[in-house]
């Protein structure tokens, strides 16, 4: 055994200088290719003159920046691939530190939503918070509800964006034409998108990988032209305005002596209407994590998992995936209405410009960058790229292109996402891991 430790050792150490070697090559190479990329996005900024002629300057400090930038960055997430990288390539981080991240990890979510419930409390002054939790919290629920279908289900869906519409213009037409409350149609908006839900499952029973995705694309536009071009119910281009607001048990929370505030005694504040439309979007998404949780263990749950895996032996075991794939699309979709009647009592007005597929793919990244299965990981890419957009508003010109490297590094360094989550619910006897050789990202 003895003789066994020095050549293992000296293993270890040609791994670590070639890895060392492979490294620097590739930082290398990254930095090329970055330096012809950016040389004309960056380094030359070209402008139409005031008689037509061509105007130009350099930047060449910029463009060296984010060479090096790039360089130091190919180099970190090779270093942070090798730290988590398969099982027999050497660790570069100590144990104990891999057990703290492991221990923090598992705090990571309760922290989070004690954070969250405490947000009006902290910052209860400050409306540009509030709203910026609001909008976060709508698009974790709208991330939670496209991950049954993506995530559990294994069906690319790029018109998700037809349900949230049809939830938005269901409640807004119901309260306008119908004087119904929120609480009223807020269910019924869930029930008429997982009607849409079932009527796009049908067409779809028999496609997969990229002419489900084509077909449920075109969904999404024909949604979005019925809205455009029904004007006599829709009000077309124009939109819907005039949402009535939320209430509470049936007191509106507005000034006066009709409002909460006067019917608890306290003194009115613009912030009571924001802090109670985060405490109901919390609720909500609140409410579809549970949901997606109890599924999950239940028969459908992983008849869904099943499906995703592998669609041929699910019809051998017996499975029927018809009604599979109806419930993951109705269910999904009636999270997106829920989500749907939120937006629209929270903004007072919808218009078709507000459901386009930008949308969609929006809430597609943040369920892939986020790790299709994983409710947490979901949560996390939803604050990263709702709150990223505002973190990098003051770069101006360069704020979409340094959120798209984060992601491109992002899934070069995970590529199943921030936390990858597709072991099944439920195992036979006990979890029992696989073989590094039979896995491509090397562990099981």
């Amino acid at each position: 055994m003895a003789d066994h430790a020095p050549a293992a050792a000296a293993t270890a150490a040609a791994k670590t200088g070639v890895g060392a070697a492979f490294i620097l090559k590739k930082a290398l190479i990254s930095a090329l290719v970055a330096l012809v990329l950016f040389s004309l996005m960056i380094g030359v900024r070209t402008e139409a003159g005031p008689e037509g002629q061509l105007i130009y300057w350099t930047r060449f400090p910029e463009l060296a920046g984010m060479v090096a930038a790039v360089f130091v960055g190919s180099i970190v997430v090779e270093l942070l691939r090798q730290w988590w990288g398969p099982v027999d390539t050497p660790r570069l981080m100590p144990e104990g530190a891999r057990k703290t991240l492991a221990v923090a990890g598992r705090a990571v979510a309760p922290v989070l939503l004690i954070f969250t419930i405490l947000v009006p409390v902290i910052f209860y002054d400050q409306r540009y918070i509030l709203d910026l939790g609001i909008l976060v919290l709508t698009y974790v629920m709208l991330g939670w509800g496209l991950n049954i279908v993506v995530g559990l289900a294994g069906l690319l869906d790029l018109g998700y964006v037809a349900f949230y519409a049809v939830g938005a213009y269901s409640y807004a037409l119901l309260a306008t034409n119908f004087g119904l409350s929120f609480w009223i149609c807020l269910p019924l908006a869930g029930i008429l998108a997982g009607f849409w839900g079932v009527l796009l499952g049908f067409p779809v029973l028999r496609l997969r990988g990229d002419y489900l995705a084509i077909v449920t694309l075109a969904f999404g536009e024909i949604i979005r032209l019925v809205i455009i071009n029904w004007q006599s119910l829709t009000g077309g281009p124009n939109g819907v305005s005039g949402i009535p607001r939320p209430t509470f048990f049936g007191i509106p929370l507005v000034p006066g002596e009709n409002g909460l505030a006067a019917f608890l005694g306290i003194p009115f504040s613009p912030s009571h209407r924001l802090v109670f439309l985060f405490y109901i979007i919390l609720a909500l998404a609140l409410l579809t994590n549970w949901a997606t949780i109890r599924l999950r263990r239940l028969p459908i749950g992983r008849a869904w998992e099943a499906l995703r895996e592998d669609e041929v032996a699910c019809r051998a075991l017996g499975i029927n995936t018809t009604t599979t794939k109806l419930t993951a699309f109705a269910t999904g979709a009636m999270f997106g209405g829920f989500a749907g009647a939120f937006f629209a009592t929270r903004q007072g007005f919808i218009s078709p410009e507000s459901f386009t597929f930008q949308e969609s793919a929006l809430v597609l990244a943040i369920v892939v960058l986020g790790g299709m299965g994983s409710q947490l990981g979901v949560a996390l890419a939803a604050l990263a790229l709702i709150g990223g957009f505002e973190l990098f508003r003051g770069l101006d010109q360069f704020r979409m292109l340094v959120f798209g490297l984060s992601m491109v590094l992002l899934m070069v360094w995970r590529p199943r996402g921030l936390i990858g989550h597709r072991a099944p619910t439920v195992y036979l006897q006990h979890n029992q891991a696989i073989s590094s050789d039979l896995v491509k990202e090397g562990h099981g």
